[in-house]
């Protein structure tokens, strides 16, 4: 059963969509009250406003369920404040003149299990932002998406192709007491217990 709360513009947009979504089996909706008990958020809205984003992040901030998502019915959202609204847990974006209460239904019970629901333009934008961060912002210091510097992940590379230290700091023209400070860095500051953990890390973030 997927726990969902309405939070509209108007109240009989709200009052209609909560009306609709008791229709369909598997949905639990919740009064509004009790919004941070929910699994999914639907907030409806004809266009995303500075009120809209301060919304969303105050019902994550308040929220009771950690796994929590939000999926919006729309008219129009800019980029600034779709990167925002990912940030306070936006999974799921619905064009209010294009979606049904069936398409809802199917974003709320995807977003529900942990996937998402974004129209292809709205994919596209968020890809083309984290190219940017990546190349504007990232790259300029260093760093990667995962948060490794570039030099940890060459380091962590070597690591899971099995190498040792010696071989490592000869690769990549590094002492021994270099890639020994690198990695002993680098486990400090995400809290790694080891390399195993180091590269394990790298992997599930995608760095590998």
């Amino acid at each position: 059963m997927i726990s969902i709360a309405v939070l509209a513009g108007d109240p009989m947009t709200g009052e209609g969509a909560v009306s609709c979504l008791r229709r369909y089996p598997g949905l639990k909706v919740l009064p509004q009250e009790e919004h941070r008990h929910a699994d999914v958020i639907l907030v409806i809205t004809p266009d995303v406003t500075e009120e809209t984003v301060l919304l969303m992040e105050s019902v994550t901030a308040r929220s009771a369920n950690p796994g929590a998502g939000i999926v919006l019915v729309t008219g129009h959202i800019g980029d600034a404040h779709l990167l925002r609204a990912v940030r306070h847990g936006l999974r799921g974006v619905m064009w209010r003149q294009d979606t049904t209460y069936d398409k809802v239904v199917e974003a709320v019970r995807a977003v529900a299990d942990g996937g998402a629901a974004l129209p292809l333009p709205v994919q596209g934008r968020l890809v083309d932002h984290i190219r940017e961060v990546q190349r504007d912002v990232l790259g300029p210091l260093g760093l990667t998406a995962s948060g490794l510097e570039t030099r940890e992940v060459d380091v962590l590379r070597l690591l899971a192709e099995g190498l040792e230290t010696t071989e490592i700091a000869q690769k990549l023209n590094y002492s021994e007491r270099t890639i020994k400070s690198i990695v002993s860095v680098m486990m400090n500051r995400l809290g790694l217990r080891n390399r195993t953990h180091a590269v394990a890390f790298a992997l599930r973030s995608g760095t590998l």
